[in-house]
């Protein structure tokens, strides 16, 4: 159906150096995007040239979500590339853990700047090319902590409801200008971010007897989700969060 039709459109998308951001970007190259990924380390390059072909590359490009100049360099670095951008998602996060009474306050900075300043200064950036034309996608990545504090995570659970309430915030003055900002908040997806769950077998249990699906989730269950939120099927559709759960938060 051409109102799922990706054809042309050129994206950006954080943190895809693997996990459901490589997911993401496979996905979307897959039906017909251009792409930018960012990651950390020069992996990213690697990955871009796994994802793209000779006839249709993907461009990697290494930024530090840390470093606000370094955010700033790595979008104009992407744009050099794209020359426009109808499609941005903030993939890129963190988790640090430890209990709330010994959190380290410098743990707290760094995962708030990675995981929601970082997004928002993404944003601000690509809003500033969309607004201009009238059209544009911001996907932002939740997560089932947007809506739950979840244990030795307050940072992390902080962040990701930031997240939550920023995209219903720029949804409020983008929506009527063009720009559809929405979140997807994966459930408990098999990733290297559940590694400690998955370690602990009594954890593992209590999680998966929650989940009616009766398993984690993986990239490809995102999959259907993101060309929905990246495409013209979502025209209407603004400040949502789109849960993919396997039925964590009906149960």
């Amino acid at each position: 159906m051409d109102i799922f039709d990706l054809k042309g459109k050129k994206a950006i998308i954080t943190g895809a150096s693997r996990g459901l951001g490589r997911g993401m970007a496979e996905g979307l190259y897959q039906v017909g995007a251009e792409l930018v990924i960012m990651g950390t380390s020069d992996s990213i390059k690697e990955v871009a040239d796994q994802i793209g072909t000779p006839r249709r590359k993907v461009h990697g490009v290494i930024a530090d979500f840390k470093d606000k100049e370094a955010i700033v360099k790595a979008f104009e670095e992407a744009m050099s590339y794209l020359g426009d951008i109808d499609i941005l998602i903030n993939n890129a996060g963190i988790q640090i853990r430890h209990a709330s009474e010994e959190f380290p306050i410098d743990d707290w900075e760094k995962v708030l700047m990675v995981n929601l300043t970082a997004s928002f200064m993404m944003s601000q950036l690509a809003a500033k090319v969309m607004l201009e034309k009238g059209y544009g996608k911001i996907i932002n990545i939740a997560s089932l902590l947007s809506f739950s504090g979840g244990l030795t995570v307050p940072a992390y659970a902080a962040s990701k409801g930031g997240i939550a309430q920023m995209t219903k915030a720029l949804s409020n003055e983008w929506a009527a200008r063009g720009i559809n900002v929405n979140a997807i908040a994966p459930g408990y997806m098999d990733t290297d971010n559940i590694a400690a769950l998955k370690n602990d077998p009594l954890r593992k249990r209590q999680i998966l007897d929650r989940i009616p699906a009766g398993r984690f989730g993986t990239p490809n269950d995102l999959l259907g989700g993101v060309i929905f939120l990246a495409s013209q099927a979502s025209d209407y559709v603004n400040g949502s969060i789109l849960v993919i759960d396997g039925g964590w938060m009906g149960r």
